[in-house]
């Protein structure tokens, strides 16, 4: 299966320049917990409801998406296969990877896209166990 199947094409983005709360606004609004941040179609990074809570609420300025983003974002192409996403989640210790073709964003990919899938069950579960195995430690 390929991640072209599996993937979220409603993507919420964020500017470079969004309010923290504006980036807030979109994960509510689409009951996510991350949003990639883009660039004239590109992925420049991520800002996670974590990054707001850890490097945002806590410097008590008006931060922007730019200043609590997670750069160097990892992505996948959407002709990837479901398994390679899974390593990649694992290897990067990430739950969700923004699709780029062309150098641009064309969907989302999360753990859970991935478990919904009988024959990546497996691929998810590993994933999953890596991520969190390495988190704890």
């Amino acid at each position: 299966m390929k991640v072209r199947d599996l993937m979220s094409t409603n993507v919420e983005a964020a500017s470079n320049q969004d309010s923290l709360q504006n980036v807030a606004s979109k994960m509510q609004s689409k009951n996510v917990g991350s949003v990639p941040v883009v660039e004239n179609g590109q992925v420049v990074g991520m800002v996670t409801d974590r990054d707001i809570a850890t490097r945002g609420l806590t410097n008590g300025t008006q931060d922007t998406a730019s200043q609590v983003m997670t750069q160097n974002v990892v992505t996948i192409s959407p002709d990837a296969s479901a398994e390679e996403a899974a390593s990649l989640m694992s290897q990067h210790q990430v739950r969700r990877l923004p699709v780029v073709e062309n150098g641009n964003l064309v969907g989302m990919l999360a753990l859970g896209d991935l478990a919904v899938q009988q024959k990546s069950d497996q691929s998810a579960g590993g994933a999953l166990s890596q991520i969190s195995e390495n988190q704890t430690r």
